[in-house]
């Protein structure tokens, strides 16, 4: 295939991601720490998981660096190992607990990715104050928004989110790093290349601990950069620089995507969410419970409808099933790491509900996809009724944010099994204290590279 470059089109988008004093609206750099610290909640909670520790082993064992200079410190762990290796493995250990943010016009994620290479980074920089760590971090995700965007309106294949993900990673660490233009250009173009392209409907199909890819995009993305930095030369990235996506990049700087990214109320699929909302609208207006329900219709989008349909037996199934999650929620009326986990999988009464549950796609749904999340659910109860909760998007986004209170009840959700109370509120004390001119990002590195408490 041909690709010939759009003369120019580069230089705005690299003068926006390398200026150090960009200009960036306070309420963005709100939204970013508060992504941030919603982010290692997740990573937090996702410290126990048996894929985290093969990850974390793996880095170790396998991901070396010559010297200090070269590695990174794994959170909530606390050994090192060279960076690219400790970005994958907590990448890793975020994407498989399935409760990080993500931003739905590019059907992905992309903190998932960002925050531990920020990290990885950050650790080199003892000088770095909180808030040019969020500024490199909003860079990242505006950048990443519109090449996942791009990928997704140039090639037919739905891939996973580490495919344009990596380009975020790269542009954060040129940021950070006060790298050349040319740099990022090579940079940008390798990690585009070498891109985990993986088709994501396959791990729908079939879930397991590759997720979405972004463990893969975060070690891309600081390798490319790394790569960069020595000479090593890239080809231009199409998503970047090519014809067809001039359009994406045109408000670069002037609309904030990272504003409109979604936090997810439970550690499931973003797919499951719209009707989990259901589920909590008949929960809450109804006050249905799991033991009245005769059966429970669900109508939902194509690929929430695809989601699987078995009973699963691993927490990697569990994400990917939408009856389970329903069901966990209606028996639990909140779903936590420990619902997905041990003997969470195996509740019988979750299993008895998830029997009664049966799922259609829903045409009017479909076409809302990907710009929202909807669904519509029908309760059947045993003493007659039929109760249903009308057509609901998925909770977390701008068309319907989660109170404030609802997400520091997430993070000690998330995180509680691990981390101590002091701990978890120190955390969130973070997100405030990063805004300040003098705090440094390495206050908030100390409270999150030691081992858990528990």
């Amino acid at each position: 295939m041909s690709f010939a470059p759009v003369p120019h089109q580069f230089d705005k988008i690299a003068d926006f991601s390398l200026d150090p004093s960009v200009s960036i609206p306070e309420a963005v750099l709100e939204r970013a720490a508060l992504l941030l610290v919603d982010t290692l909640g997740v990573a937090a909670g996702a410290a126990s998981l048996d894929v985290s520790r093969i990850a974390r082993e793996f880095a170790v064992d396998f991901h070396g660096a010559s010297s200090d200079k070269h590695s990174a410190t794994l959170l909530f762990d606390g050994r090192r190992c060279a960076r690219p290796g400790a970005a994958w493995a907590l990448a890793t250990q975020i994407d498989n607990l399935d409760g990080h943010d993500g931003y739905n016009p590019t059907k992905g994620h992309i903190g998932c990715a960002l925050v531990p290479a920020l990290f990885a980074y950050a650790e080199q920089s003892l000088d770095l104050t909180g808030r040019q760590a969020l500024t490199a971090l909003a860079v990242g995700y505006e950048i990443a928004a519109r090449a996942g965007v791009a990928l997704h309106a140039t090639t037919a294949d739905y891939h996973t989110s580490g495919a344009w993900n990596a380009l975020g990673v790269a542009t954060l660490g040129a940021h950070l790093r006060r790298q050349t233009p040319e740099v990022l250009r090579q940079a940008m173009g390798i990690a585009e290349y070498h891109g985990p392209r993986s088709q994501m409907m396959r791990e729908i199909a079939n879930p397991t601990m590759l997720h979405d890819g972004s463990g893969m995009g975060a070690l891309v993305g600081i390798s490319s950069l790394i790569q960069a930095e020595r000479g090593f030369i890239g080809a231009p990235a199409i998503t970047v620089e090519g014809a067809d996506v001039t359009h994406i990049w045109g408000d670069l700087g002037q609309d904030w995507t990272l504003l409109r990214n979604y936090i997810k109320p439970y550690p499931i699929c973003r797919w499951a969410h719209g009707a989990l909302e259901g589920v909590r609208v008949l929960m809450v207006e109804h006050a249905v419970t799991g033991p009245e329900i005769e059966t429970l219709e669900v109508a939902t989008f194509a690929e929430s409808a695809a989601l699987y349909s078995g009973l699963p037996t691993t927490t990697s199934e569990a994400q990917y099933s939408l009856g389970f999650a329903l069901a966990s929620l209606l028996v639990h009326g909140r779903i936590g790491p420990e619902h997905i986990t041990g003997a969470g999988l195996r509740n019988a009464d979750v299993a008895k509900i998830h029997a009664r549950i049966t799922v259609r796609e829903e045409p009017r749904h479909s076409a809302r996809f990907p710009a929202g999340r909807w669904s519509d659910v029908t309760a059947i109860l045993r003493d007659g009724r039929r109760l249903s909760s009308g057509d609901v998007n998925a909770r977390g986004g701008p068309e319907a944010p989660m109170p404030e209170a609802d997400i520091r009840a997430k993070l000690d959700a998330m995180a509680g099994h691990v981390l101590s109370a002091g701990r978890i509120s120190a955390l969130w004390d973070m997100k405030e204290r990063l805004l300040q001119p003098n705090t440094l990002f390495s206050e908030l590195t100390a409270l999150v590279t030691r081992a858990p408490d528990q």
